[in-house]
């Protein structure tokens, strides 16, 4: 039975948010290991969701310490087909000012030291990613920022970096070189495993601050900073609630098929202790 249809990664304030009903907490085990924190199920416009706080409700989990794997994962078992990112980001374009939106639509690769796929152990797939973001849902989301009254831009570059500390000023002008938009540390590896677990994914990428490439980035105080995470918090809530509500119900995207064609080994040289653990996401592959 499907528990939820869309899954929504973010901070805690999402779940506190208005219109939010029936909220129970479920706490998953995953062959990957333990999630961030227990999903948070429940219904918003009249669907069925579920929240995750990426770092944890306490903020406890650097990015490069999530379990990506067994996030997505989490979200699968769930029934999610669905998956809204919401996450801070530094802005590389004087364009794009604090408390704006971007809906990218591209990903650049610049993380180290993380599990990005679940394959691996006897079976090959190779994912097609070009376009790593699901075009339906990047419209439906950037339409809710208009109903919501946000300033959004729809498409552009999200530099995934690994952090935990932020870019050095020649790190931000080659990015900004390179044309991309914003800069964050989660992400990719959310679009990377939502894609291979056959789950729609978007980026709602809320602009903090510039990154330190601008003139003025070292003038900005503590509180200015708090007051725009405020502010972007209740924005965000706005738009994931339009978002759900315009969200169509049948998805006619490629996303639920990404796997059909990705599957090199042969499914009789795949190790059983394998084909069970990935039994939810290959299965109907494997007959």
């Amino acid at each position: 039975m499907q528990q939820a249809e869309i899954g929504i990664i973010g901070g805690s304030g999402l779940y506190h948010m208005p219109g939010f009903g029936d909220a129970h907490e479920v706490q998953l085990q995953t062959p990957f290991g333990d999630p961030s924190d227990a999903y948070i199920l429940g219904t918003l416009e009249g669907r069925k969701v579920s929240f995750l706080p990426r770092h944890g409700r306490e903020h406890k989990f650097l990015p490069t310490e999530l379990n990506f794997r067994a996030n997505i994962y989490g979200f699968k078992q769930l029934g999610v087909e669905r998956i809204i990112s919401v996450s801070a980001v530094g802005s590389l374009k004087e364009e794009h000012k604090p408390l704006d939106f971007v809906v990218p639509d591209q990903f650049f690769d610049r993380t180290r030291h993380r599990v990005d796929t679940f394959f691996g152990n006897g079976i090959v797939a190779h994912v097609g990613f070009g376009d790593p973001v699901c075009g339906e849902m990047a419209q439906v989301v950037h339409g809710a920022c208009r109903t919501a009254g946000v300033t959004s831009k729809l498409g552009g570059a999200y530099v995934c970096m690994e952090g935990p500390q932020f870019s050095t000023k020649a790190e931000s002008n080659v990015y900004r070189s390179w044309g991309a938009d914003v800069i964050g540390m989660t992400n990719l590896q959310e679009a990377k495993l939502a894609r291979e677990a056959e789950i729609c994914y978007v980026t709602i990428a809320m602009v903090t601050d510039y990154d330190c490439w601008h003139p003025h980035h070292d003038s900005v105080t503590v509180e200015q900073i708090v007051s725009i995470l405020v502010k972007n918090a209740e924005n965000a809530q706005k738009v994931v609630k339009a978002a759900v509500s315009a969200m169509p119900n049948t998805r006619l995207c490629k996303c639920g098929s990404a796997l059909a064609h990705a599957i090199l080994t042969d499914p009789a040289k795949i190790p059983a202790a394998t084909k069970e653990k990935l039994r939810l996401i290959v299965g109907k592959y494997l007959k």
